[in-house]
């Protein structure tokens, strides 16, 4: 069996790495999020012109990416979009797309099935109510369900993607029920966290000890998911050894003995590209700290190969895999495993990576102790693309039932499919966090 130091090994040898690239080829929107990590609307001031974009997607298939995510913005806002998608799959590349889902026709679809678009995962974040509120535009949840159906005339395989907030968590079950019923047979959710628009909305963002109610709740989502033919996965920032690692990362671990974190991957199998042709090693991270060149200046190769913020979790020594921590992940159990989770979360909260309070086996330490850690805002973002503010986290001692905003699982719709079944969620999720905090505390961590 390879060794977690073999693996290490496999990670930083370029000739191993598997790249799959997101790129954002418009910066241009339909909608007005107030969670928008890049702050989408206009488009930039100097995105690629379509023979750039075409030359791009001859340096990408010769770098040997296997898949291009098409996003933006929204991506159809772009006028040769469906140019560069059947480019894209002319050159064997795969071509996806991830969109907010409002103004896809018929004849789009139609449109988008001859360019090649291989499947698309729809962005809805919330029943009706709750998506077109964190959307911004009345009608954009009725839209969204005009585009699945749509795409799934056509032969699109659809996915969709929700965020996890304050806004949307207590209505999860509610709209599995009514994702499963419309045909999407992959749902990832992932935490919001605050970059660009979230971070004058922080009130929507959960604090790390409302993990201890949320994770359970993904746990079954998933387990049910799994039996009723819905793939529900996690994105990077959600999970972190706590009781369900393995139960989370499996819809996704290409073998189920590596299904943990195993720290970020930017750079590793995964690329961003922005639409002025500025690569980053993930799509999400912060543009002014991790971007390693552009194409217009280098090609794509020796941006890859040689910036060093392509290669932030290349892992030379043993100690380049906790070199970058801080803070309550720098003296966690899994350090040099987890290497503090997804970079993107740590460095939108605190400016720097390396300190993620998005973890569920630091909630579950804390609360073993009576504790709970609370973050509040301290520097306000520039109002940029891709920015972000500054955050403190502090500890305080646990109150229940004493913070109005905080969500609780009693909060949560349960369908009356579920309940017919004889299922008390609530009660069982009760029992689990209970039972995880007693485990906490047995092992005075």
């Amino acid at each position: 069996m390879t060794d977690l130091n073999q693996r290490s090994d496999l990670r930083v040898n370029a000739k191993f790495r598997q790249t799959y690239a997101v790129w954002e080829i418009t910066l241009k929107c339909n909608l007005a999020c107030s969670h928008c990590g890049s702050r989408a609307g206009d488009a930039r001031v100097n995105e690629l012109s379509t023979s750039e974009a075409l030359d791009l997607v001859c340096q990408m298939a010769e770098l040997g990416i296997k898949e291009v995510t098409l996003i933006g913005g929204e991506a159809f806002m772009r006028p040769d979009w469906l140019l560069i998608a059947a480019e894209i799959t002319k050159k064997g590349m795969k071509a996806t797309m991830t969109t907010g889902g409002y103004g896809i026709s018929l004849g789009t679809a139609k449109r988008m099935k001859a360019a090649g678009i291989a499947s698309v995962s729809l962005s809805i974040d919330g029943l009706e109510q709750s998506h077109d509120l964190l959307r911004g535009r009345e009608g954009a949840y009725q839209q969204c369900f005009k585009t699945i159906s749509h795409l799934r005339e056509v032969g699109i395989p659809v996915a969709c993607n929700s965020q996890v907030n304050r806004e949307s968590v207590a209505e999860l079950p509610m709209l599995y029920e009514v994702l499963r019923d419309a045909g999407v047979t992959a749902w990832q959710l992932a935490l919001t966290v605050p970059m660009g628009n979230a971070v004058e909305n922080s009130h929507i963002l959960l604090q790390p000890y409302e993990l201890l109610d949320v994770f359970p709740l993904l746990a079954y989502l998933s387990k049910r998911g799994n039996s009723e033919g819905v793939r529900v996965h996690m994105g990077n920032n959600i999970g972190y050894f706590g009781p369900y690692e393995r139960l989370l990362r499996e819809p996704i671990a290409i073998d189920p003995k590596w299904a943990f974190s195993r720290g970020c991957s930017a750079g590793q199998n995964a690329i961003g590209i922005e639409a002025d042709g500025s690569i980053k090693g993930c799509p999400s991270l912060p543009s002014d700290e991790y971007v390693g060149g552009n194409i217009r200046e280098r090609t794509l190769q020796d941006i890859y190969q040689n910036s060093p913020q392509m290669r932030i979790n290349d892992i030379n020594e043993p100690e380049d895999a906790t070199r970058h921590l801080w803070g309550e992940c720098g003296s966690c159990e899994f350090a040099s495993v987890c290497r503090a989770g997804c970079h993107w979360t740590a460095h939108v909260f605190f400016g720097k990576r390396g300190n993620n309070p998005y973890c569920h086996h630091r909630a579950l330490k804390k609360a073993a102790k009576d504790q709970r850690e609370r973050f509040y805002i301290k520097q306000a973002a520039p109002g940029k693309a891709f920015d972000h503010g500054i955050f403190a986290i502090q500890d305080e001692l646990c109150v229940f039932n004493h913070d109005t905003e905080q969500f609780r699982i009693e909060d949560v719709s349960v369908p009356a499919r579920w309940m017919e079944e004889g299922l008390d969620l609530i009660a069982m999720i009760n029992e689990e966090k209970t039972s995880a905090i007693n485990s906490y505390k047995s092992l005075n961590l």
